[in-house]
């Protein structure tokens, strides 16, 4: 279950980066062409690559150390909580939805003030900055589990779904439900993050359950969110009418 959990949290919230990023390049390649865009990209993700590979190893020594594990689950735990609230508040509508058109629009108008090369910048700082959360995910959940190879290759999967579609239809991809992932993902990570940072505190003992227990934890942080969301926008429909 863990290996699933992890390749399934890393693959959905690689995809919801990646079709950020792929927004991002297509609106470039428009001013550009599809060949200096794409390169921008592929310089990215090479420069991620290297990264990931050399932060794995890196970390890879000082795998089996509790304060490892402690340090690896309160990051998970911020950076899934973060996730999970933005969800929670566009669910409830005191956040607008992410608009895929929106960000294609913003970014066009951008590079009608800059040259090629600020274009080329644009589309490489994109990809790298979407592709930083996904690096981040991979590296802590994959170091965790001794499965940074799995983690890796979910955030690959993702990469080529999201490049074949969006080359596929030559347009932003609109229809892909960003905040129910979202709102999956961030239970997920939070999830995960609780898991570790208690049992780093307390050892096996904090779940007798093992692995299983995740399953509960999900569902808790999936509930507990819809559940907040529920009770927050009626709140804000009193206050618009009042």
């Amino acid at each position: 279950m863990s290996d699933w959990g992890i390749f399934l949290a890393t693959y959905l919230a690689a995809t919801v980066e990646w079709v950020e990023a792929f927004t991002i390049v297509l609106a470039v390649s428009m001013s550009i062409g599809w060949g200096r865009a794409t390169g921008a990209a592929l310089t990215a993700l090479l420069l991620l690559a290297v990264m990931t590979l050399a932060t794995g190893g890196a970390l890879s020594l000082g795998m089996d150390m509790q304060w490892l594990q402690l340090v690896i689950g309160v990051f998970l735990l911020l950076f899934g909580v973060r996730w999970l609230a933005k969800a929670v508040a566009r669910q409830a509508g005191l956040k607008a939805l992410h608009d895929e058109d929106e960000e294609f629009a913003e970014t066009r108008q951008a590079l009608e003030k800059g040259d090629r090369h600020a274009a080329w910048l644009i589309a490489f700082k994109g990809v790298l900055l979407e592709g930083l959360e996904v690096w981040l995910i991979v590296v802590a959940l994959g170091m965790k589990s001794h499965h940074t190879v799995l983690a890796s290759g979910a955030a690959i999967l993702a990469l080529a779904v999201v490049a074949g579609a969006g080359l596929a239809v030559r347009e932003p991809l609109r229809r892909v439900p960003e905040n129910a992932i979202k709102f999956v993902v961030g239970a997920m990570i939070v999830a995960f993050g609780t898991f570790w940072t208690l049992e780093a505190l307390a050892g096996d003992a904090a779940w007798p359950m093992g692995d299983w227990s995740l399953l509960a934890l999900v569902a808790f942080y999936l509930v507990g969110g819809l559940g907040l969301a529920a009770l927050l926008k009626p709140r804000q429909v009193g206050e618009m009418t009042s």
